[in-house]
């Protein structure tokens, strides 16, 4: 699942990192990776605090635009861009916020879809806890 959500980033890492005059190309790779782990933090942030079913409404109900999963994604990459790369912040923060939102929105297509099934429901949640069976909890949630 980790290996797609990077694709998944660096395919959309278009405007925001690839092609962006501000970022040099040797910082590309690990701005891709930053915003990777960013989301793959706040998804497991919110399985760690016991907002499992928080979570499961992201994926079941994507107005994500107002999702406080997106702006803590966004903010968690625009910090560490900020602090890891010297961005100014308003310019970390228009970073996270052209990278971010798209590639969460396109997980949520995709677990929906079934194109990727390590992003379906299960799977994913079943990678964030370190490969726990969910399965049970999910049925018991009657969200499986």
């Amino acid at each position: 699942m980790f290996e797609k959500l990077f694709m998944l980033v660096k395919n959309n890492a278009g405007m925001a990192i690839i092609d962006n005059p501000e970022i040099p190309v040797k910082y590309h790779e690990a701005m891709i990776n930053e915003a990777s782990s960013s989301i793959i933090e706040v998804l497991k942030g919110q399985l760690e605090n016991g907002k499992l079913k928080d979570l499961i409404k992201y994926f079941q109900f994507p107005g994500i635009y107002n999702n406080p999963l997106i702006n803590s994604a966004v903010n968690k990459f625009a910090n560490k861009l900020n602090n890891y790369y010297g961005m100014a912040p308003d310019e970390a923060l228009s970073t996270a916020k052209a990278l971010i939102p798209p590639v969460m929105q396109e997980m949520i297509q995709q677990s929906k879809s079934g194109q990727n099934n390590d992003f379906a429901l299960g799977k994913l949640l079943s990678s964030l806890s370190g490969n726990y069976n969910i399965t049970a909890l999910l049925s018991e949630l009657a969200v499986a």
